[in-house]
């Protein structure tokens, strides 16, 4: 991957009813390019929205690709990757950190009806986790837009140590500190740290 490519990373911190969300463009080589937050509603159904609004508030037209962490931030406000994919007309890549016998249970134990069955259908239309081995560590990648080979790329190229990508890294770390910032109330003595 050439060093100024430009990969857009999602992650959020959850609050009691919101989540922040950070949108993080970072260069291949690690330089971090712009940030940009917004916020989705915890145990809610706007996290794809807010995803999109992310990348259109952004207005970055040389963003290659999005890696998101997961695909259920802010307590199962699950993500349609390909509504994703739809609006920002970019291959998008879910990476998810540990092995998971996966959300349809969880889902089934705290939501019913109509509900459960919005996040049932969001969820079950998702592609399946493959795994990614990156610096000796495993990640789980799903990916629409892109194959699986070079979904593994991606996340690789933007992997400079450890498992977690540099986009995603930075965007929650971001994420931490504005949530922490909005929950404080007031500016200045909150940080986060990676």
């Amino acid at each position: 991957m050439k060093p100024g490519a430009r990969t857009l990373g999602v992650a959020a911190s959850d609050g009691v009813d919101r989540s922040v969300l950070c949108g993080a463009l970072v260069r291949a080589d690690r330089v971090v390019d712009g940030l940009v937050f917004g916020a989705c509603t915890v145990g809610g159904t706007d996290a794809t929205d807010a995803v999109g609004d992310l990348f259109r508030d952004l207005d970055r037209e040389d963003v290659r690709h999005l890696l998101i962490a997961g695909v259920a931030p802010a307590w199962f406000n699950v993500v349609d990757l390909r509504e994703v994919r739809e609006a920002t007309g970019r291959p998008v890549v879910s990476v998810s950190f540990e092995p998971s016998p996966g959300l349809e249970s969880a889902l089934r134990e705290h939501f019913s009806g109509a509900d459960l069955d919005r996040r049932l259908a969001t969820y079950r239309s998702l592609p399946p986790r493959r795994r990614v081995e990156v610096n000796g560590e495993t990640v789980f990648a799903r990916a629409v837009g892109v194959g699986d080979g070079e979904a593994a790329r991606i996340v690789r190229a933007y992997t400079p140590e450890g498992g977690r990508p540099e986009p995603l890294r930075v965007a929650r770390m971001a994420a931490r500190a504005a949530r922490r910032w909005a929950d404080a109330g007031r500016p200045g003595d909150r940080r986060a740290d990676g």
